[in-house]
């Protein structure tokens, strides 16, 4: 069974898609991001806010999110997908 995990903002996504969860400061994940935009892949959960997040899901798609990587392994890892405080934006 899958289980959705918040990844801020009202946005979710299924724990059992997720690959990896990135910081978006490295060149090489800059440069995914970047490929993702142009070919389609990405979905933007920040709702405008700074991206401090990188999700790689299955599939190849894309999902930024405004939450701190930690945070969204905390909630991945903690099985309380939606407790918790959001952080707010740096």
């Amino acid at each position: 069974m899958s289980r959705l995990l918040n990844i801020g903002f009202g946005n979710s996504v299924n724990t059992a898609k997720i690959t990896a969860v990135v910081s978006p400061e490295a060149a090489p994940v800059k440069r995914m991001v970047q490929a993702a935009k142009e070919e389609g892949r990405i979905i933007d959960a920040t709702l405008g806010r700074r991206t401090k997040a990188v999700l790689v899901m299955e599939e190849g798609h894309i999902v930024l999110s405004a939450l701190q990587p930690e945070t969204i392994a905390k909630r991945f890892s903690s099985g309380n997908d939606f407790e918790g405080k959001e952080e707010e934006d740096e």
